[in-house]
């Protein structure tokens, strides 16, 4: 079906994907994103990805799917006239939102991405094997997609759920549409095969048949060659490939012609196989010379299994038996230890235990070691890889096949004709998984023999066989996808492709495979790197990378109501953790020695069997020049066994048993991981990495190694390091840290501050800064304080200048360095160096208490031991609980609120207009949106309807004007008011700010009354008003706020400030009226002991007593001055109106010299809680 691409940039970018019935539109929010970002869209409530790296949000886009004769399409233009074939999601780089579409197709394959290796179909599910699908083969479910070879599911995630919460006629209309597409990575072709090389024989002429290989790569465990190796602890294993043959062949089913609208009735079969890396956890490392790369494992046997049996266990289920067949060679000693592993593997699998009447051909799980190099060896070449046949037949002959027929139903309207149907005839019962190192060259040339016994097999079954130019076309199409596979996982194609395609090897073919190594070298060595990053980009899988988040209201309200029930399905659990660390000067000595007092001190009894050990080492070998540019693991085995062996004595007497989780060695620094038994199923993605810090980063002598895992849904990191050595190298030291700090990398680009919980253990190689002597001295007195004082890690610490956020227990053990061996003194040879705490444990995470901070005395290094243990928070989430409680609130959700809508017609829509949405609290409004606002109503400020509880409460002007504060204050006082309607609450005029000249602190207090009052609130009150009512010229009388309010129709302006007199320059003309002062600024000032007594102002005094007014002529009365007068007043403010000033003075201008009146010091009053009483002594001063 054809889908146009249609572009609006206004308001918001649009994109919409037309078919002639529908249309799936998305737009971009970009104003609600920033709302988000500045927390001030309150109307939903987006939850940030926890281990995102910089703090970003998820990209955010709205998306409605409507009928196209209702959507208003009218702003849209074309955005490319070619059609496109769907969409396969939608991606988000630097913070761009890509949406994905197909332009381009042919049959059976779309090249996509550039590299040709990806398939999609709108039509096909491509992701699962024919056995696992619908008969109907016209259906796309998407529900049923398997996501293990799903490429595009981190794409298309966001659109799935989309879908899932349309209703059901909405979601049949969508996947009719074809707009949503599955995509895989692998392989895909379709050859058709000409009658006359058929292999099976019908009477329906012309009809040709066709044969099919699909393979799908795992999406589970990405990635290039070197950087994809093994098992995870998911069970999943890299370079995982299902491939499945599938013949289709016509077949005569009645006498008629089939009409061109109809299916043509066949016979269809299948056969799968899998490949994938040895399932054990191991790596290997790049190398320029060919078969020169180091195979390395990584975790013991008993901490394998577990994943391991995770791996076969899915197989079983999905696939019934499993028949292994290993190429590894038996004489590569890299290749023949993983062959151990793995016979280890299968020897203690639940798949391999017989009962007591099972044989050994009725296993699930059989194992066929064959090694390819070594069979193929002789004159015969590659043709002896056939021998493998007598191997595995019985296994195949038990397998069986998928087989299906399409069948005709006659009908009684002969105008409707036969109804046709697909009827499954035979299932596939077992599978074979074929691997050698890299699961490319080898595998694929037992993968063709093993479908080719397969094809042979059910041909047989009908009495039918094929001709030599079937097989050879059969042989092609494998050599294709074993040159289609070897580059996806090495770069190149693959190699024996001659001999797969062809049946023999050529000299051409030779020189092909050596120009393939050489260029597999280059691209694994200079160019893997990218690959990979490309790939955890379009997986989403690189730390802090965001999912595009496509908006919808009510599952933003489910993941806001979840957060807030955390508590239902979350809970928190406290494990115990053993950090030791020991510098082993190169010595192996103490393996045999007793670790007990190391490993197992006498703790309290819940801390004696942490769950988790981590045991860091340095020098594990001498660092000799020969050994500071290679690892040699043994070493480092012989003491994870004497750890082990340790730790399991001890924990034996509670039935308990350790087991190495993983370890690391670089050079001479080590790091193993001990978990208990018990809690492996706890514990997921368990990875390590090294950073050398020796001569610039090209030798590890000096350097760190790391472990992170995942403890339920807690990261956990551990990290071992030893640093620069030298007394005066702190500088050094510093820059190792940084550099371990910021170039330590795990997978996916996760770093060490990535994780919840950090734990450093090493030899630091910080000294104290004193000399030997005195160190020594303070060593015997036993004054360790003072040692941490001139310690350099403390002081670099307190610093600032290393190990920020890191925090160390307090020392209560004498310095770790330097001991003569096999003695507790000091070094007393001829350089006599000082001791030093260079032996340290650090720590950071909010979910980390520490507990024991000690050290042991083994004396066979010149080190000692030091360990600590801590208690850990762990959270744990019980996902069933979390999924139904998810539903429920969906369910409830929208059966309150409907389902929302985007296009309604108008373009100011935005996110928070989409629903109604609730208050937060029962006496607030809803929230407000760009359209809707609380504090607006239709359009003008909206008016408090809020009545007081009783007629003499006023809102009390204390409490802070954000309402959600919070805030001791009443919301009401009881304020006595004259005249209630004048009130200075009630009024319009908003309070000035007070005055620059002194600042108060909002405070409203009033100058203490005086003994002998001479009028009362009340009277003077009423003469003022009465005054200002008369008309009186401005000449006569100074006018009060309340005349110039009942004046005026208007709003009276804010009242301002005075300037002083001497700040003031005189003004040429005189003005008619004198600005009044709020009463809130003068009174806020006597919050502040004036060194000055404050000027005088006036204020609206209708409902509050007023203060003194200042005279503005003569001496002031005696009667009116107050008792403690300030001497040397300061010169009084001139009005902004000097020539009014003088004027009311009697002067000619403002330097004329006059008496100034003074007010008392004012204390504490507060202007609303008291009665008019209060203001009693005090009279307004009256102009002469």
């Amino acid at each position: 079906m054809s889908i146009r691409v249609l572009i609006s940039d206004y308001p918001h970018r649009s994109i919409a994907l037309v078919t002639p019935s529908h249309a799936l539109i998305f737009r971009n929010s970009p104003s609600s994103i920033d709302d988000n970002r500045n927390g001030s869209v309150t109307s939903f409530h987006t939850i940030p990805v926890r281990n995102s790296t910089d703090g970003t949000w998820a990209s955010r886009c709205m998306v409605e799917f409507v009928d196209v004769p209702t959507a208003d399409l009218s702003d849209y233009r074309t955005l490319s006239p070619l059609a496109v074939h769907g969409t396969l999601g939608l991606i988000t780089i630097n913070n761009d939102v890509f949406l994905s579409v197909v332009t381009s197709c042919s049959k059976v394959a779309t090249k996509l991405l550039g590299n040709g290796s990806f398939y999609f179909s709108t039509d096909f599910d491509l992701t699962n094997r024919l056995q696992d699908r619908s008969t109907d083969a016209s259906t796309l479910d998407i529900d049923n997609l398997d996501e293990s070879f799903l490429w595009n599911s981190y794409m298309i995630d966001p659109l799935v759920k989309f879908r899932s919460r349309l209703v059901a006629h909405e979601r049949e209309a969508l996947d009719t549409s074809g707009i949503l597409t599955s995509a895989i990575r692998g392989f895909v072709l379709t050859i058709t095969i000409p009658p006359s090389s058929a292999p099976l024989r019908t009477t329906r002429v012309g009809l040709p048949s066709t044969l099919t290989l699909i393979s799908r790569l795992s999406c589970r465990r990405a990635g290039t060659r070197f950087n994809s190796r093994g098992i995870d602890d998911d069970g999943n294993v890299a370079n995982f490939v299902e491939s499945e043959t599938v013949l289709w062949s016509p077949s005569v089913v009645g006498q008629s012609e089939a009409s061109p609208h109809e299916k043509p009735a066949g016979t269809c079969f299948s056969y799968v196989q899998i490949r994938g890396s040895v399932p054990v956890f191991w790596e290997q490392a790049a190398g320029l010379l060919p078969g020169q790369q180091k195979i390395t494992l990584t975790r013991s046997a008993e901490g394998t299994q577990p994943a391991f049996d995770k791996h076969f266990g899915e197989l079983e289920h999905n696939y019934g038996a499993v028949h292994i067949v290993n190429l590894l060679s038996a004489t590569k000693p890299g290749e023949a230890e993983l062959t151990n592993a793995y016979r280890k593997g299968v020897k203690f699998s639940p798949l391999n235990r017989t009962g007591e009447k099972q044989l050994e051909d009725h296993l699930l799980l059989t194992s066929t070691e064959y090694d390819f190099h070594a069979e193929t060896k002789g004159p015969h070449g590659y043709e002896a890889a056939s021998l493998i046949r007598r191997h595995i037949d019985n296994s195949a002959d038990g397998f069986a096949y998928y087989m299906s027929e399409d069948v005709e139903d006659p009908t009684e309207d002969s105008y409707e004709g036969p109804h046709r149907r697909t009827v499954v005839a035979l299932q596939q019962e077992g599978v074979f998984r074929t691997n050698c190192l890299d699961c490319l060259d080898r595998t694929n040339l037992i993968q063709t023999i093993i479908s080719q016994m397969a094809v042979e097999a059910f041909l047989g079954h009908r009495g039918e066989r094929a001709a030599s130019d079937f097989w050879m076309r059969h042989s092609s199409v494998w050599a294709d996808n074993g040159d289609a596979l070897s580059k996806i996982y090495a770069g190149t194609g693959a190699l024996k492709s001659s001999y797969t395609r062809h049946g023999r090897m050529s000299m051409a073919g030779a020189v092909a495979d050596f120009r393939k190594s050489a260029a597999r070298l280059y691209i694994n060595n200079f160019a893997d790197k990218g690959r990979q990053n490309t790939i955890d980009v379009l997986l989403g899988r690189l730390v802090g990378q965001t999912p595009v988040h496509l908006f919808d209201p009510i599952n933003d309200y489910v993941t806001a109501e979840l957060a807030k029930r955390s508590s239902k399905f979350q809970f928190a659990e406290d494990i115990h953790i053993f950090c030791g660390t020991f510098n082993l000067n190169g010595r192996t000595a103490g393996i045999d020695q007793d670790l007990s007092s190391w490993l197992c001190p006498q703790l309290e009894r819940s801390r004696r069997q942490p769950e988790i050990v981590a045991v860091g080492f340095q020098e594990i070998v001498e660092l000799s020049p020969q050994q500071i540019m290679n690892s040699d693991p043994t070493q480092k085995r012989n003491w994870e066994k004497a750890v082990r062996k340790t730790l399991n004595r001890n924990a034996s007497l509670d039935g308990e048993r350790y087991v190495l989780l993983r370890s690391g060695q670089l050079v001479g620094a080590a790091l193993c991981i001990f978990v208990k038994s018990s809690v492996l199923r706890n514990i997921k993605t368990v990875e390590g990495s090294v950073k050398k810090t020796g001569m610039s980063g090209m030798a590890g002598n000096k350097g760190a190694v790391a472990i992170r895992m995942d403890y339920a849904k807690t990261q956990l990191c551990f990290v071992t390091a030893h640093l620069a050595a030298g007394f005066s190298n702190y500088e050094e030291r510093n820059r190792d840290y940084v550099t371990i700090h910021h170039g330590l990398r795990f997978q996916r680009n996760r770093g060490i501050d990535d994780h919840d919980t950090v734990i450093w253990m090493g030899d630091f190689n910080y000294r104290i800064g004193l000399s030997s002597d005195k160190v020594r001295g303070l060593i015997q007195m036993g004054d360790l304080e003072t040692l941490y004082e001139n310690d350099q890690l403390n002081l670099q610490m307190v610093g600032g200048l290393t190990f920020p956020y890191y925090s160390e227990s307090r020392i209560t053990f004498d310095p770790t360095y330097k001991y003569d061996l096999g003695t507790d003194t000091y070094d007393t040879s001829e350089k006599a160096r000082i001791p030093a705490w260079t032996d340290r444990i650090l720590r950071k995470g909010t979910n980390l208490r520490q507990v024991d901070y000690n050290t042991a005395p083994l004396r066979f290094s010149d080190h000692r031991p030091v360990y600590a243990t801590f208690i850990c928070t762990v959270n744990i989430i019980d996902e069933e609980v979390r999924e139904s409680l998810s539903r429920a609130l969906y369910e409830k959700r929208r059966s309150e609120v409907g389902d929302p809508a985007i296009n309604d017609g108008s373009e100011d829509t935005d996110d928070g207009d989409l629903i109604g949405y609730d208050s937060i609290e029962p006496s607030l409004p809803p929230a407000s949106s760009d359209k809707r606002k609380w504090w607006l109503a239709n359009g003008a400020p909206a008016r408090s309807s809020i009545k007081p509880p009783q007629r003499a409460l006023q809102p009390n002007p204390r409490r802070p004007s954000n309402p959600f504060g919070l805030s001791d204050e009443p919301d009401w006082v009881k304020v006595p008011r004259a005249q209630p309607t004048q009130s200075i609450i009630n009024r319009d005029v908003a309070p000035p700010p007070p005055s620059p000249r002194q600042p108060t602190n909002g405070t409203r207090k009033l100058p203490p009354p005086f003994t002998e009052p001479t009028s009362s609130v009340d009277s003077l009150t009423r003469n003022i008003s009465q005054s200002s009512l008369q008309g009186v010229p401005p000449t006569a009388r100074r006018p009060s706020v309340t005349s110039t309010a009942s004046s005026s129709s208007k709003k009276a302006p804010p009242p301002v400030a005075r300037k002083p007199l001497h700040l003031t320059s005189p003004s040429p003309k005189a003005s008619p009226s004198v600005t009044n002062v709020n009463a809130f600024a003068s009174s806020s000032r006597a919050s502040v002991a004036p060194t000055h007594p404050p000027r005088p102002t006036e204020i609206d005094h209708t409902g509050f007593a007023p203060p003194p007014r200042r005279a503005t002529g003569g001496v002031p009365s005696p009667a009116l001055i107050p008792r403690n007068e300030v001497r040397d007043p300061p010169t009084p403010p001139q009005s902004r109106r000097p020539g009014e000033l003088a004027r009311r003075m009697g002067t000619d201008g403002p330097n004329a010299e006059r008496p100034r009146p003074t007010l008392p010091p004012r204390q504490p009053t507060d202007l609303l809680a008291g009665g008019g009483d209060e203001m009693g002594g005090w009279t307004a001063l009256q102009p002469n």
